[in-house]
């Protein structure tokens, strides 16, 4: 694709992944140039590791913890499964009634996959998990009698909900959460990939483990971190070396590390600035979309909890996979959800879960926005949409 290509495409896929910023590919490029093993303890060694610990100060720094709490991981899919795998059997090894692991419905796949990964039943025999989900209402929050019943018995050792969830956008009460969960003794998890950048981290009073994503922040695709008290106890993710604390064995990656710090520090420094413009952005996205077609339904309300960065629209009638298909003709990068299901447009376990039925969600578009976004793309996406929805209903009429 060539520049001129490039420029004329509406990119509104920035919940999948935003652009590489500046500032990130030259903090990556510098690192690559210092040969060596952080691990090595000859000059060009050290030399190296200087890189990696500089990087993970800033890091820490940024996100106000003492370095040792943060692991490095190759992207927030990892850091989940750290999270949700690792903790809930190092945690039950250290005190076995902690037999559950609850995470919400809406969670993302990194979370609720992996949730239900765990051994459970019978044939797993005393190492067996079980597994709650914490069910949403229409506006995507925690009901809280769910997540007190859940919890009740105190055998739930981590309990998991997304800051923002990546498909809607709704922002989950994370604090309200963490007081329920303290009550019990019970470990908070988030994932925060989405929301990092985009509204405020939860305080480390309410959270004990923390994923983030590199690519959502500006940072290359291939790293990511698990924030995580030292008291939280691990079991080893992988063997080897013993680096990280020994969860997660293997040579250290100090260039990937540098611009992950870079790119973290733009998302936090602009994050005011850029949420006041994306929802601007936002907002102008919504006025054009109900001008063309009033049928539309926005999954979640103006209002209600949710970052500036995603909306999240219904087409009735339309059929998804053909309205993804022709604004991807007429140059708009977009999605219906999740990027992170092997590129296969699914049913929305988000939206079902929320109480959307099937039907009504079809027609489902997500228009994410990011730092590099220009009312240019707003304005491409709505010269688009008439004639490329109307294509998509005739589809849709013809699938019945």
């Amino acid at each position: 694709m060539t520049t001129e290509d490039s420029d004329a495409r509406a990119y509104l896929d920035h919940a999948a992944t935003t652009v590489l910023r500046p500032a990130a590919l030259d903090a990556f490029l510098e690192a690559s140039t210092v040969r060596g093993n952080p691990s090595s303890v000859h000059t060009s060694g050290r030399r190296a590791r200087a890189v990696l610990d500089e990087a993970l100060a800033r890091i820490a720094a940024l996100l106000d913890v003492p370095r040792s709490w943060v692991l490095m991981t190759s992207g927030g899919t990892e850091a989940d499964n750290l999270a949700l795998r690792a903790v809930p059997q190092g945690l039950r090894e250290r005190d076995p009634s902690r037999t559950t692991v609850a995470v919400a419905a809406t969670d993302h796949p990194a979370v609720l996959a992996t949730a239900r990964s765990l051994p459970t039943g019978a044939s797993a025999g005393p190492a067996g998990f079980e597994v709650r989900e914490l069910e949403v209402d229409g506006t995507g929050a925690l009901h809280r009698q769910g997540i007190e019943d859940a919890l009740a018995d105190r055998t739930v050792g981590v309990v998991s909900a997304a800051l923002v969830n990546n498909e809607t956008g709704a922002v989950q009460d994370i604090a309200a959460l963490a007081a329920l969960a303290r009550e019990h003794g019970t470990l908070v998890h988030t994932d925060a990939v989405q929301g990092a950048g985009h509204v405020p981290l939860p305080r480390w009073d309410d959270v004990d483990l923390m994923s983030l994503s590199g690519h959502k922040l500006g940072a290359p695709v291939g790293v990511g971190a698990l924030v995580a008290r030292p008291e939280v106890p691990f079991a080893a993710f992988s063997t080897g070396g013993g680096q990280q604390r020994g969860v997660r064995s293997g040579t250290l990656d100090a260039a990937h590390a540098a611009a992950f710090a870079a790119a973290l520090e733009e998302a936090l420094a602009e994050r005011e600035e850029q949420s006041a413009r994306l929802r601007g952005l936002a907002a102008k996205l919504r006025t054009g979309i109900r001008e063309i077609d009033p049928e539309a339904r926005f999954t979640l309300a103006e209002g209600t909890p949710q970052s500036a960065h995603i909306v999240h629209a219904v087409f009735p009638g339309a059929d998804t996979d053909a309205l993804l298909f022709l604004l991807d003709e007429r140059g708009i990068d977009c999605s219906a959800g999740s990027a992170c299901s092997a590129g296969v447009t699914q049913a929305s376990s988000v939206l079902a879960a929320m109480g959307v039925s099937d039907q009504d969600a079809r027609g489902a578009l997500r228009l994410s926005l990011g730092w590099s976004s220009t009312e240019r793309d707003v304005e491409i996406l709505l010269a688009a949409l008439p004639e490329s929805l109307a294509r998509a209903r005739a589809v849709g009429a013809l699938r019945g």
